[in-house]
């Protein structure tokens, strides 16, 4: 009963964040590539705030919303109750233990290829940390292509958001109303004998593509 009790509470909750997220921050949605379908796709984005994961979980439709799972750190989400419950059971987060020495047996690219064989579909942050530097990006981790490999046959989907930083600053727990925009792009695949570097290459300037033009003042 606890367990029926605590499912049907996060998706109330689900539903109230979303609204939420979109009252806040009037999220501009632009899908550049094809929108999305029944089949899982990964997403991978640029990594400014913490409501980064928020936010793309947000933009897409509620019912394909409700099977996107976020990849996300173990250590972060199961930091206190409150946490585990918003990443197990509003967000249905791929927990993946960061600290090696604590990851034991977990295979994290497995889990990943699990999550999408069940028809979830997964956001991912390739720079594996927030970007606090004045670069676009950082240097991508090796997990994107990873799951390239895995699951070649998985479009992947670059996703640039922009402004999301100025609504949720680091170290602020409140958010501040400004419009803020997401750009879908043209899914991907790992070609025929690429290789990890060029893939991340590649995978990196989709990424920077999709960034709006500044305007001059």
């Amino acid at each position: 009963m606890r367990d029926w009790i605590e499912t049907q509470l996060g998706r109330l909750i689900g539903v109230a964040l979303a609204g939420f997220i979109h009252l806040m921050t009037a999220p501009r949605i632009i899908w550049r590539g094809k929108p999305p379908g029944r089949r899982s796709r990964v997403y991978f984005a640029n990594h400014t705030s913490n409501a980064d994961t928020v936010l793309i979980w947000a933009a897409l439709p509620p019912k394909l919303r409700a099977r996107t799972r976020p990849v996300a750190a173990a250590d972060y989400w199961l930091k206190n109750n409150l946490r585990k419950f918003f990443g197990t059971r509003v967000f249905h987060t791929v927990l993946i233990q960061r600290d090696p020495d604590q990851r034991g047996e977990q295979d994290p690219v497995g889990e990943m290829g699990t999550a999408l064989d069940e028809g979830a579909s997964l956001i991912i942050f390739p720079e594996g940390r927030r970007n606090d530097t004045e670069a676009p990006l950082l240097q991508f981790t090796t997990g994107l292509y990873h799951i390239a490999t895995a699951r070649p046959d998985v479009d992947l989907v670059p996703v640039w958001i922009d402004n999301l930083n100025g609504v949720m600053p680091r170290g602020e727990v409140i958010p501040v109303p400004l419009i803020c925009q997401i750009f879908f792009g043209q899914s991907m695949r790992l070609a025929a004998g690429e290789d990890r570097d060029t893939f991340l290459q590649r995978a990196s300037d989709a990424m920077l593509d999709l960034r709006p033009a500044e305007v001059d003042p």
